[in-house]
């Protein structure tokens, strides 16, 4: 069974990110490659950097769809009891898994994520959330890995966000760096099947990959049972950069309960 140290939760705690010692299998990584070739084979109308919803089957979304026709086997991952393990040490044995985004950035144009807060983006009231971001390429400071600035998380507050009119960025909304040191940004080099955690306040980014190597990450989304997924909220009014449907997103259920009594789990299944 996976199970964070006490070292490594106390980081998370207080730097708003770690990297767990564990990681999947070469078999398993393998496998999910070749998903990841299918899932951009179906897809060739969507930027790779853009893949929302990877893990609902079928084009999802209904009539307004997020564009993606995603995989069983990225659902599938984002159940892994060894990763919700993992996750229940930090967030509380209610998780709710409400988004799968694969990012995969070409080699030689793969697209810049800004310095950003998920945040802001998302509609979950209380905001509270666990990214777990799950390197399938080697992921290094030459294509792009992510970024993260320690500590940003703690004062529990969205910063405020600059709009970006630009078409070669993953996102359109850029934190304003006054708000924070840019200096103090660590590099979270993975190698495939390694993985890195992160809080939702979490300031964090990726640089362009220039690079002759592709970098792709799989970003598992969990919320607590203590939270709403508020369908009726956008909270950036559609100026994302990609396309949303947060009405029709399906929710499900991975453990405990929902505390709440709100979180709708028929809608989009």
């Amino acid at each position: 069974m996976a199970s964070l140290s006490a070292a490594e939760t106390r980081q998370y705690r207080e730097r708003g990110y770690l990297i767990p010692s564990f990681r999947l299998s070469e078999d398993r990584v393998a496998h999910l490659r070749a998903s990841l070739e299918r899932l951009i084979r179906d897809n060739p109308e969507v930027r790779p950097e853009k893949l929302v919803s990877a893990h609902v089957v079928g084009k999802n979304g209904g009539p307004n769809s997020e564009g993606v026709r995603g995989s069983q086997d990225f659902l599938d991952l984002a159940r892994d009891p060894e990763i919700l393990d993992m996750v229940e040490q930090l967030i509380g044995p209610d998780i709710i898994l409400w988004g799968c985004h694969v990012f995969c950035k070409p080699a030689g144009d793969g697209q810049e994520t800004p310095w950003h807060q998920d945040g802001h983006y998302w509609p979950i009231r209380p905001l509270d959330n666990c990214t777990v971001w799950v390197a399938l390429d080697p992921s290094t400071r030459d294509n792009g890995c992510l970024r993260v600035i320690p500590g940003s998380h703690t004062a529990r507050q969205c910063h405020p966000h600059l709009l970006e009119d630009r078409t070669d960025l993953v996102l359109n909304l850029r934190t304003d760096e006054t708000t924070f040191d840019v200096s103090t940004a660590v590099d979270l080099e993975l190698q495939p099947g390694q993985m890195s955690m992160h809080d939702v306040y979490m300031i964090h980014g990726a640089r362009v990959n220039h690079s002759t190597q592709r970098r792709t990450g799989v970003a598992l989304r969990y919320m607590p049972g203590s939270s709403v997924f508020e369908r009726n909220l956008n909270p950036v009014d559609g100026k994302s950069g990609v396309p949303v449907a947060f009405a029709s997103r399906p929710l499900w259920l991975l453990r405990g309960q929902d505390r709440t009594g709100r979180n709708d789990f028929q809608v989009g299944h």
